[in-house]
């Protein structure tokens, strides 16, 4: 058996030699190499030259802007103790500021901002553009945060203990060098603490695979480990669970990215939960572990199903005993976006047919019962902020069309009533929105929203834009795009918005019929609702466009290579192209959950038959591609797209490339930065689909 594994490991061993040797473009992976920086400006230089030329450029750009810095934009809260806490950006504060009103102040309408810190001076002073990444506040007082600051605005972050009352970072107070990790209080005294310890300690994802307890005073190398995960883990990382007034430390191994085990530390010791691995727990409330199921369990001969909403007697569960309620079981149809708590309430937005519904669920002498929200119907429900110290919360509703407004509610009598809208940025009385589905290849309806004027002409001249992820069970959402109405619909464009498989929108079912083997459905999905416009007659292959981030980059590149005929224009942002070597690529590893594992032969068989690097030829009609990056995308890896446009110029197809040199997986840092990219993207889609 060892022969035969030493034998396994050389032909592994040649085999990603071989690769790296037949890859002329893996030079383009090293970050900040000289000659790759290089390539980047010079691909920066000539898409800025030609796009920044277009007639609609500035315009898109000054409008954009001014959406950004809008003084009307709502400032959205985050409850916390006896305070609202917000970050701000404008163009007095080009990197923000993190502030706070009092809570009573806030409610009455009134904010009295207080600026705690000022990211412009700050990154002035240590001559670093820090991006503000959030903080987590010492309950119940909330007198001292941990602030996480990112370095260009990756996932690795620098945190240092800030005190609100003084306005300071505390000279003698925790500080964590720059990782992926985690931390959070304990008790004002200690931490739990995830980070890169030194060697070995990461997983090969690159996320921390310890978790441990530093205590005040204490140099982090004598921390107390209490959990240490495998190598092959995605990561390990602990954090607190409150139920009122008690709190549980827990620690969560992530097996894969869907997968995993949750610990409790107990008496020194980390107690497993018997729950099911692929489940996700939503809080303790009144003693009640909330969990929703990603597939069925039975227990005692009961079987819940997938995407059950269950609660669990805690208590009971750490003593062996499984006392389960039943708190909502989603139809086909539906599914569970978010669950939330206030100090007695669970708060529920449950996704029907795509669009928003809200409930507040109560636990009384052992069951469950709800109330619906009486909120606006036919959009997008989100629970802003609760507060761990009353029933009070808020919510955000929007649509394609209708302008982000700000709710003001308390779950103890359900009641709310409306706090701040945005302002109409672009007339929508000229658009309505429909709501239609396309048959896929394999049968299935995928529905889809499609924004338009209203006197629309099916002609099929209109150009129109699909917008679509299609991954890691992330619904989308009808959204109030400002920026997608003054530069898109305002000239003369139609917005879709495709609701394809491998996202959350009707459980998780709707997710695992997209991942691994099956992922061609998720192509065949986006195709199928690009088709049905066509059939239509909204537009025609020369004036269709798709446009995808993250995963979804991943789906337009796909859709590009497959399906030359079906696009003129394509979006590719922030992508994954290179499927052979993304899991070699920062956290590219942590996706094999969704993706499969490239270096097993069996998996890479249906990974090859649509990743876009591999499968790009010579000698097609590809439309002319539009990719954008960053060179601090510390997720997805920026060499993604950078190969690819070097390849497909060396094959002789024209792109247009962008790579902010700041941003991180969000792709800008700034308002200036971020209006620069519509007008970049914009700017092309018009030119090319008008």
């Amino acid at each position: 058996m060892k022969k035969l594994n030493l034998v396994l490991m050389v032909i592994l061993g040649i085999s990603q030699i071989s690769q790296a040797q037949e890859d002329k473009y893996l030079w383009l992976e090293e970050v900040d190499g000289k000659v790759a920086l290089e390539f980047v400006e010079t691909q920066n230089k000539a898409t800025i030259e030609e796009l920044g030329a277009e007639k609609d450029f500035q315009d898109i750009y000054d409008k954009s802007l001014a959406i950004y810095n809008s003084t009307e934009r709502i400032a959205y809260p985050s409850i916390l103790g006896n305070y609202v806490y917000n970050f701000w950006r404008d163009k007095d504060h080009v990197r923000g500021v993190w502030r706070r009103s009092l809570l009573k102040d806030y409610t009455n309408g009134n904010p009295v901002w207080e600026t705690l810190l000022d990211i412009d001076a700050l990154s002035e002073a240590d001559d670093i553009k820090w991006v503000y990444k959030g903080s987590s506040g010492l309950y119940p007082d909330y007198n001292r945060f941990l602030v996480r600051l990112s370095k260009g605005g990756g996932d690795a972050v620098v945190t240092k203990e800030f005190d609100v009352n003084s306005k300071q970072f505390l000279e003698y107070g925790f500080k964590v060098d720059e990782s992926k990790g985690s931390s959070s209080y304990v008790d004002e005294n200690t931490l739990i603490i995830t980070t890169d310890f030194g060697k070995g300690t990461l997983t090969t994802s690159g996320y921390p695979r310890q978790v441990k307890l530093w205590k005040r005073g204490t140099p982090l190398k004598d921390a107390q480990q209490i959990f240490e995960g495998d190598t092959t883990n995605v990561q390990v990382f602990g954090y607190v669970l409150r139920d009122g007034s008690k709190a549980y430390t827990m620690v969560r191994q992530s097996i894969d990215f869907y997968t995993g085990k949750t610990f409790v530390w107990r008496n020194n010791k980390a107690i497993a939960l018997d729950i099911p691995e692929d489940a996700s727990t939503n809080g303790i409330l009144n003693n009640q572990l909330i969990l929703k199921l990603k597939s069925d369990w039975t227990v005692n001969t009961k079987t819940y199903k997938t995407g059950t909403l269950i609660s669990l007697n805690f208590t009971e569960l750490l003593k062996g005993n499984k006392d389960i309620q039943v708190i909502i079981e989603p139809d086909e149809f539906s599914s569970i976006s978010r669950v939330s708590t206030t100090k007695n309430k669970l708060l529920i937005d449950l996704l029907s047919n795509v669009t928003s519904q809200l409930y507040i669920y109560s636990f009384n002498n052992g069951t469950w019962s709800n109330e619906k929200v009486k909120a606006p119907d036919f959009g997008t429900i989100s629970i802003v902020s609760t507060n761990d110290l009353s029933d009070k919360y808020f919510f955000n509703f929007q649509n394609f069309i209708t302008p982000s407004t700000l709710y003001s509610a308390d779950a103890s009598n359900n009641t709310f009533k409306a706090y701040q809208s945005l302002p109409a940025f672009f007339d929508a009385s000229k658009y309505e929105i429909k709501q239609y589905k396309a048959k896929s290849k394999d049968g299935t309806m995928i529905p889809y929203f499609m924004v338009a004027a209203k006197d629309i002409k099916n002609d099929g001249t209109n150009p129109t834009l699909v917008f679509a992820y299609g991954g890691f069970e992330v619904s989308s959402r009808p959204f109030y795009g400002a920026t997608f109405g003054v530069s898109w619909l305002d000239k003369g464009g139609v917005f879709v918005l495709a609701n394809i498989r491998g996202g959350g929108e009707f459980g998780p079912k709707w997710h695992q019929d997209g991942v691994k083997e099956k992922r061609q459905n998720v192509f065949d999905d986006l195709y199928a609702v690009s088709e049905d416009l066509i059939t239509k007659k909204v537009t025609a292959p020369k004036h269709l466009g798709v446009m995808g981030g993250s995963n979804g980059g991943l789906l337009v590149g796909v859709a590009f290579t497959q399906r030359p005929d079906l696009y003129n224009a394509i979006v590719c942002q922030v992508p994954l192209l290179d499927m052979k070597r993304y899991n070699k690529l920062l956290a590219g590893a942590s996706w094999m959950g969704e993706y499969g594992n490239p270096d097993l032969p069996e998996e890479w068989e249906y990974i090859k038959k649509y990743s876009p690097y591999q499968n790009l030829k010579e000698g097609m009609n590809y439309p002319e591609v539009y990719f954008g990056t960053s060179t601090r995308d510390d997720r997805v890896h920026p060499g993604h797209a950078r190969k690819m446009v070097a390849k497909m110029n060396d094959m002789g197809y024209k792109t247009y490339y962008y790579e902010n040199t700041e941003g991180g997986h969000a792709g800008s840092s700034t308002n200036e930065q971020s209006a620069k990219s519509d007008a970049l993207t914009f700017s092309y889609l018009l030119m090319k689909l008008k």
